[in-house]
């Protein structure tokens, strides 16, 4: 059996690191747009399913996507101020790069909010239909990341969905549960004294015309739907969309 010198074994064993290294790096870069292009088509897709217009787990082509979505135009806005920003390019808008400020203590567990948002609005012709809004916050394990989805009234809720977290499946995990997400449409943000008064319970909460501030807990859960009612506390609040709402109310239009 023929024998390798020490040094034969390491410059071998550095070459094969760097050919695969050449090789891994070669395809990510070659990848690289197609993984942009399918992680703003997944981005797309949970718009569209908390505005009802996909149901979770329904399998859609790119084209179909695309289609349903339109109708449906991003803008950026500025949180403190809760008005549009001006010569941004939504579909250039990085959100991991925008500059962000540290949050107010909170039960959210947010601790640093971006000084700009995309959001997405659901044309009706020339008219608003919906409004479509990012949240998130620390449920038991991990943070959820979703998209809320509201009525022209700037109120009702027309659906919730989250695209990214960690929580147990069958417990916090049922988040993703289309029959608890059943539950949110025509529930009501804010009370007649404009607070923010939609939070998740234990038990049953009944249908919304009945019951629009609350919203039934998951099952074993407690923890991850506090986390829930927590971050529409803050993300509705003056430090969230508030400003952006009263904007909406103000001039009548988003």
């Amino acid at each position: 059996m023929k024998q390798y010198s020490t040094t034969y074994i390491f410059i071998f064993a550095a070459a094969l690191c760097l050919a695969c290294s050449t090789m891994i790096s070669a395809a990510y870069v070659g990848l690289r747009e197609r993984q942009d292009e399918n992680r703003l088509l997944d981005k797309q897709k949970s718009v569209l399913i908390a505005c009802q217009k996909i149901k979770t787990g329904e399998k859609i082509s790119r084209e179909e996507i695309l289609k349903r979505f339109s109708n449906i135009e991003a803008k950026v806005i500025d949180l403190a101020t809760g008005k549009y920003v001006e010569g941004v390019d939504p579909d250039a808008f990085d959100e991991d790069a925008v500059e962000k400020v540290p949050a107010p203590k909170n039960a959210a567990q947010v601790l640093e909010i971006p000084k700009q948002v995309k959001i997405y609005r659901v044309m009706d012709g020339d008219h608003l239909g919906m409004m479509v809004l990012p949240i998130y916050g620390k449920g038991l394990w991990s943070t959820l990341y979703g998209f809320l989805a509201l009525d022209a009234d700037g109120n009702t809720v027309r659906g919730l969905t989250y695209y990214q977290h960690g929580e147990t499946p069958g417990l916090g995990g049922e988040v993703d549960n289309p029959k608890w997400k059943n539950r949110w449409p025509g529930r009501k943000i804010f009370g007649e004294d404009g607070s923010v008064k939609l939070h998740v319970i234990k038990g049953q909460a009944g249908p919304a015309t009945e019951n629009p501030y609350e919203v039934d807990g998951l099952s074993g859960a407690t923890l991850t739907s506090r986390g829930v009612s927590n971050m529409l506390q803050f993300w509705f609040g003056k430090d969230g969309y508030g400003p952006y709402l009263d904007q909406y109310r103000k001039n009548g239009s988003a």
